[in-house]
């Protein structure tokens, strides 16, 4: 017998908004979440942003998510980190949202020497810092990367992604990166532990088949699927696996917040 849903995972870039606008009932889902008292989060494997950014991102596109109920990437990465090897060294290729996360669980940014090279999500890789990632990987640092994205949407097409310059990184060192976010489902189960929240009475909510579905299932989570982002209904029965339902959209999975 099914248990009824009691918290929520939801994914936010083709669930929530598109680029900066708000899709049709998104607001009202996270209206429904708030005032039903639901524990829930927004997840995103993008690391650039800290869930202040993200929180003031949506709120501009009319969704009103407490900073608490955002969940990236970076955040995983260093809760991850920080039980791994407490108060440890990286050397971090990325933006506010991995240096502000790690920071946060007491590790040191350094060039000299470092446990781990960190990769994250930025908007301005530099030749000279995948340098030098490359070499203190070849000196014997962890390689870590926050997700295996290779590409990103943008108005004007696709953008390289974290996948891809890990790729790069992997191709002149011959070391694969330990990927902490999606469809790792470690990022799930670090979501689902921030809240509290137990894998058999919580859902995932996701654009993606190949990462939201798939790491929801592989942590054993109930799946929905909207198909308003980057998995068209077309697409679904491709996959070996699928989810729990599919919806058209987010409108349609607000009368299911009880």
């Amino acid at each position: 017998m099914t248990k009824p849903i009691e918290t929520w995972l939801t994914d936010m870039d083709g669930v929530l908004v598109h680029e900066e606008t708000a899709i049709p009932g998104a607001a009202e889902f996270i209206a429904r979440l708030v005032s039903t008292g639901r524990k829930f989060l927004v997840l995103t494997n993008n690391s650039i942003f800290t869930p202040r950014d993200l929180c003031a991102r949506l709120r501009a596109a009319g969704i009103d998510v407490p900073e608490s109920a955002i969940w990236t990437s970076a955040l995983a990465t260093a809760k991850f980190l920080s039980e791994q090897r407490p108060d440890g060294t990286a050397y971090v290729i990325g933006e506010a949202g991995m240096t502000t996360a790690l920071h946060n669980v007491g590790y040191v940014m350094t060039s000299q020497d470092p446990e781990y090279v960190v990769l994250g999500e930025t908007r301005t890789y530099s030749f000279e810092a995948i340098t030098r990632a490359i070499q203190l990987i070849e000196n014997g640092a962890r390689f870590i990367a926050t997700n295996p994205d290779a590409t990103g949407p943008s108005p004007a097409g696709s953008l390289p992604a974290t996948g891809s310059v890990a790729a790069l990184i992997t191709k002149a060192t011959g070391v694969e990166p330990y990927f902490v976010g999606k469809p790792n489902p470690l990022m799930m189960r670090s979501a689902l532990n921030q809240i509290e929240a137990h894998s058999e009475t919580t859902v995932m909510i996701g654009d993606r088949m190949d990462t939201d579905v798939l790491s929801g299932l592989e942590a054993g989570l109930r799946t929905f699927l909207v198909l308003t982002g980057s998995t068209p209904a077309s697409a679904v029965d491709r996959f070996p696996f699928r989810p729990t339902e599919v919806f058209d959209s987010i409108a349609d999975v607000v009368p299911l917040v009880t």
